[in-house]
């Protein structure tokens, strides 16, 4: 579809241009975090498909946000860590677009899930009596299709788009990964309409998604304040406060990298900033749920005891 519109078949991705001693560092660093990370998420799927104990909405949802964070970083993470060793590296024009992809997708996944989750919460403390009849299974598993299925093809919108675009050089790209912004700063076409596409697609879906958190939390936390004992208080909002912990380390730096218009003269706080989107929101999100959550700390202990969940 792109191969007669482009004479770039390759990209050369900068990465990270700090001076050597560092480079191990960083590497030993985020193959760390990385390899914690998959532990972290691979445990949580494991134990929430075993596990009769936590069979229960909160933790199928779960499930798939971990699902979701193993594709997110391992599309981004194993290449970075080769570019890192290799102080660069190349990414072929398609394996680009393919990144892209998975990143801009699987990002957009863990968003609806979040959402998901916090309708899930709002249900569960402020509509306790009808939360069982109304989040049933056939009604999760709906719940979560529609996520997968809006997320990955939504996208194909802007990779058709990204794929009509001439690339006649540079081709050299001066981040970890192939994202939106730099990748479009190469292509020698008029861009004006991919731009407007983003904006009017990506926009609504994450100033509604975070717009509905934020309304979903404003009903729980008014019904927390109703809660007469301090006990019952403290209970209600530990069952939401690793979920509101999610939110803000995903739509933190989401919010910053794309919502501040890109300049040449901040690519290092970019970088920045995409490391923590890519890199460290994923490697919370498992240790945030497994210390806050007494269920999953239990099943946890008994598998790690060798005994039959």
């Amino acid at each position: 579809m792109y191969s007669n519109r482009t004479t770039v078949t390759k990209f050369i991705l900068l990465g990270f241009q700090i001076h050597e001693p560092f480079h191990i560092l960083l590497f030993t660093l985020f193959l760390l975090t990385y390899v914690i990370t998959l532990t972290g998420d691979f445990l949580i799927v494991i134990l929430v498909t075993r596990s009769h104990r936590l069979q229960y909405p909160m933790f199928y949802f779960l499930k798939h946000l971990s699902v979701s964070e193993i594709l997110f970083t391992s599309n981004i993470t194993p290449n970075m860590l080769h570019i890192i060793l290799r102080h660069g590296g190349f990414m072929p024009f398609a394996g680009c677009i393919i990144q892209f992809y998975i990143y801009i997708a699987s990002g957009s996944l863990e968003s609806l899930l979040l959402t998901v989750m916090s309708y899930d919460r709002y249900l569960a403390i402020c509509n306790p009596l009808r939360y069982a009849d109304m989040m049933n299974l056939q009604f999760c598993r709906t719940l979560v299709l529609a996520s997968w299925l809006m997320s990955f093809t939504l996208v194909l919108i802007t990779v058709t788009l990204l794929c009509q675009l001439s690339f006649c050089g540079p081709n050299i790209i001066d981040h970890f990964f192939c994202d939106f912004a730099p990748l479009v700063d190469l292509s020698c076409s008029d861009t004006s309409v991919i731009r407007l596409e983003v904006v009017l697609l990506s926009v609504p879906i994450v100033a509604s998604t975070f717009s509905f958190i934020l309304w979903t939390y404003i009903c729980i936390s008014i019904t927390i304040l109703h809660i007469q004992s301090t006990t019952g208080r403290r209970k209600v909002f530990s069952t939401c406060s690793s979920h509101l912990a999610s939110v803000c380390s995903y739509y933190g730096p989401l919010i910053v990298i794309y919502m501040v218009p890109y300049r040449r003269h901040s690519v290092n706080v970019n970088k920045f900033l995409s490391v923590l989107y890519t890199v460290f929101t994923p490697f919370f999100n498992p240790l945030i749920y497994s210390l806050r959550n007494e269920e999953l700390q239990h099943v946890l202990w008994r598998l790690l005891n060798i005994k039959h969940i």
